[in-house]
């Protein structure tokens, strides 16, 4: 979860390399340039967290933990459900290991790994019931998590490999946390009753600055009254789907992820949209600064997944919340051998005024793949009919 103390983010943080802030806004600023004073939302948040060896995901700033200041000065921005507690990624292993014997296959594949800290929690959880797949394949975009993962996973090495893309056909059961949420947004803006595309130019003095321009894009739903509104669309999470889809022939795949179905996403009160950035454990809404310092996330449009999975030959295998999943999956007989603080951290996982509610799960697989089973973390609670 990219928890958060409310407020402003610092102006600095000892330890942070000088130099990313004004090497990333360069490189920003010759994108702008090149593309005629203005830059997409969409790409401009590409460049912010992706940028080779500048963008927040790509450069080797500390990003996940419990505490914004560490011990040599240099902390965390949040912190996910698996840094909070393994028994996250252990209750996660019991499905996945259902998932593997239910569609045939022995392979695992996960989407922005992040610490390694869930690959390791389902590899252990795995192990511990005899269900070690033959390989755990972990896709990711950062070299500097890369390392961070293999020294991890380091008892795990004989079956963990590194991918930098999907072959043209592969087999196995997917884990997505909290990737969905990173991948660049369009942003629309309603004002005066038109709407527009949001994008990034520079003033006279090079600083970014947002720029709006009429557009046909619009929401998904149409967003009842005049009021000014500001939204998202999410065609890169769509095109990653429609991906999965042209080369993912059998198997099972669980993304988790903070979000709404679309009627809620795109509701008339949600007028300042979900787009938000994560600092030292606080939040913003600016993203144009401190550039590649900092997360910039926007909330998962679920039905527009599960939309995009079923057009692509993709079924919906099941959707609900985060914590009726988990319990569901067999949390509670885990938390039974787990001592008070990893019970503690299971309330978080599983509360609705903490990550249970806010966070959603949607399981999807190739039409082949068992299309008549219901993964147990679906039995109760089941949500599809409100996508």
């Amino acid at each position: 979860m990219k928890t958060e103390a409310l407020g402003q983010a610092p102006d600095d943080i000892a330890g942070e390399p000088a130099s990313v802030p004004s090497a990333l806004l360069a490189r920003v600023s010759g994108a702008v340039r090149a593309s005629g004073g203005w830059l997409p939302f969409d790409r401009f948040m590409a460049m912010a967290l992706y940028e080779p060896g500048l963008g927040y995901y790509a450069n080797a700033t500390p990003k996940f933990g419990h505490l914004p200041d560490g011990s040599n000065g240099r902390g965390s921005d949040f912190v996910t459900a698996p840094e909070l507690t393994p028994l996250f990624g252990h209750t996660l292993a019991r499905q996945v290991a259902e998932a593997l014997e239910a569609t045939g296959t022995d392979e695992v594949w996960e989407f922005g790994a992040g610490s390694g800290a869930l690959a390791l929690q389902v590899l252990d959880g795995l192990q511990s019931i005899g269900r070690t797949p033959r390989q755990y394949t972990i896709v990711d975009l950062s070299g500097s998590l890369r390392e961070r993962q293999q020294a991890t996973l380091a008892r795990h090495a004989p079956c963990v490999r590194w991918a930098d893309r999907l072959p043209e056909a592969f087999d196995g059961v997917l884990l997505g946390n909290e990737v969905l949420d990173a991948m660049p947004v369009q942003l629309l803006a309603r004002r005066g009753g038109l709407w527009h595309e949001r994008g990034v130019s520079l003033d006279a003095v090079g600083g970014l600055i947002w720029v709006d321009k009429p557009t046909d894009l619009r929401p998904p739903l149409e967003v009842d009254g005049t009021h000014d509104y500001l939204t998202e669309i999410h065609p890169q999470a769509e095109a990653f789907i429609r991906t999965l889809a042209d080369h993912w022939q059998r198997g099972a795949g669980f993304f988790i992820d903070y979000g709404f179905p679309e009627a809620e996403y795109y509701h008339p009160q949600r007028h300042m949209g979900t787009l938000t950035c994560h600092r030292g454990h606080r939040r913003d809404d600016d993203p144009l600064a401190d550039l590649g310092l900092k997360d910039i996330t926007a909330h998962v449009n679920f039905t527009g997944i599960a939309l995009t999975a079923q057009s692509s030959g993709l079924s919906v295998l099941g959707y609900t919340s985060q914590g009726r999943f988990l319990l569901n999956a067999g949390l509670l007989d885990l938390a039974k051998e787990a001592g008070p603080r990893e019970n503690a951290m299971m309330q978080k996982l599983v509360n609705e005024h903490e990550m249970g509610e806010l966070f959603k799960v949607l399981a999807i697989g190739p039409d082949a793949s068992g299309r008549e089973w219901l993964p147990s973390g679906f039995a109760v609670g089941d949500r599809t009919h409100r996508l």
